[in-house]
């Protein structure tokens, strides 16, 4: 696959999946204000676009931050995940502009597709069979993954140079997808091209330098396919 702008030729793509392929991270977004308010903890609601896309570590100083002990943080991410269950369950989870076509374009492109991201295996085979888009997938790399592997979570490059190893296929023949800053500093901390196509959040000056492209949606970049 020849893109505009990317100077490789490209034999496969590995997708992020919150907020990229799916507008689950608007989902947590309201989840966390829903539970917020029935714990009463009195926060603005742009308080939790703090943790879009953000590292375990963010996540982490945010949740100590707020809550006085570990029990409390426990039952307020729980409350959170299954209010997420809930609305996918619901059918609120939903494909972003464009996911589908680009994944049937890259199956027709005989490309290697993969998916790494940070989220629990559960939860994505759960949003990957919703979306009807699992068999899309050559492999998938999340969380579970990583803990097994004693790999570090994004921004430290470690996940998508083990994508690019499940691959079989050259750093320069890969293309990453990222909605977030710090998917985008992974993808390019490991050496890889990345397309970033924001979700919550606006793209920052270090996202600019470091995405090889930034596009509103993939039907955007399906119109720079040569």
């Amino acid at each position: 696959m020849r893109v505009a702008g990317i100077v490789h030729e490209k034999k496969g793509v590995i997708f992020d999946m919150d907020g990229l392929m799916v507008n689950s991270e608007e989902l947590y977004w309201k989840a966390n204000i829903q539970a917020s308010n029935e714990y009463h903890l009195g926060l603005a609601p742009d308080t939790y676009l703090k943790l879009v896309g953000a590292p375990m570590t963010a996540m982490d100083e945010f949740y100590h931050k707020y809550f006085k002990n570990g029990q409390e943080r426990e039952a307020f991410i729980k409350r959170t995940d299954d209010l997420v269950d809930q609305w996918t369950r619901e059918g609120r989870l939903k494909l972003k502009p464009g996911v589908n076509a680009a994944l049937n374009r890259f199956g027709q492109l005989g490309l290697t597709i993969g998916l790494a991201s940070s989220n629990y295996e559960k939860v994505i085979e759960q949003n990957l069979w919703v979306t009807g888009t699992r068999n899309c997938f050559d492999f998938i790399l999340s969380h579970d993954d990583a803990v097994r592997r004693k790999i570090r979570s994004k921004p430290a490059p470690d996940v998508y140079l083990a994508a690019q190893e499940k691959s079989g296929l050259a750093k320069a023949e890969l293309l990453v997808f990222e909605d977030s800053s710090t998917g985008v500093e992974a993808a390019y901390n490991a050496g890889l091209d990345v397309v970033m196509i924001p979700d919550l959040l606006a793209p920052k000056a270090a996202d600019q330098e470091r995405a090889s492209l930034i596009c509103k949606d993939f039907w955007e970049f399906l119109e720079k396919i040569r």
